[in-house]
This record gives structure tokens, sequence and C-alpha cells, in this order.
């Protein structure tokens, strides 16, 4: 028995949805969340808010890192980052981020994007960039 494509079950009013194609930071619309309890990052935080102001479309703050997470899936942002994030904020949205061809990762590359509280969820053309930025400020 072959492993079914998931990829084919991830469907917005019964649409397959896909990560965006935009190529570049420049090009692309980002979304994140602001600290509201833990501020030792904050600096950090700021510079790559900064970032983004002066070089993509914009950044938008809608509250939820799922609803975040779920846009970035069907293409209406190409990234999203936040930090002090619990699992049940991420869980369910990153899955559905490498389910519509992006990518999820930490801060620093890694695989602990659930319970290390920090993530970064793109499309799979402006990762390595947007990487280079967070590693950047959050090194």
């Amino acid at each position: 028995m072959s492993t079914p494509n998931l990829n084919k079950f991830v469907v917005l009013n019964k649409k397959v949805i896909k990560v965006s194609k935009s190529a570049t930071i420049n090009d692309s619309l980002f979304a994140t969340g602001f600290p509201y309890y833990d501020y030792g990052m904050l600096e950090q935080y700021l510079d790559v808010f900064r970032f983004l102001l002066k070089n993509s479309h914009g950044i938008r703050r809608i509250g939820s890192a799922a609803v975040d997470l779920a846009y970035v899936s069907c293409g209406r942002f190409e990234g999203f980052y936040e930090y002090s994030l619990n699992p049940w904020d991420v869980a369910a949205g990153s899955f559905i981020v490498k389910q519509a061809g992006g990518m999820v990762s930490d801060f620093s590359g890694g695989k602990n994007y659930i319970f290390g509280k920090k993530i970064v969820a793109t499309n799979d053309k402006v990762y390595n960039e947007f990487m280079l930025l967070i590693k950047k400020y959050f090194a």
C-alpha cells in the first residue's frame, strides 16, 4: 500500500491550498505577533520588524498564530515569525503549512518549533532568504 499524498487533502472551500510563489522578501507580505509578557528578545524582534517594514510589502498582525500560519498555507502571507508561543498555538498551523508546500523551523533552522517557543514559516522560495535575516538578528 502506498502512502497517500496528504497535500490533496489540504483544502479551503473545496480548492487545494498552496503557499505563494513569491521568491523574495521584497515581493512578500509577512505576519507576526507582538510579545506581551516575554521581552527577552524584544530588540532582535524589532530589528527584524524594522527590516521587513522597509524591505517587504509589509507586516500584518492578526493576533492568532494559528490564523497567521493558515494564511501562509494558502498564500495570503509569504511568511510568519514569532517567539514565546505554546505548542497549541503552532502545532496544527505548522502541519498545514508543510502540507501546503511551505517550510517551518525554529529560529536556528531546526525542528524544535512546536516546543521551542520560536517559529518561522514561509513559502518554499523565501525560506532561505528569510532565515538569513532571522539568524542575523537572533543569533
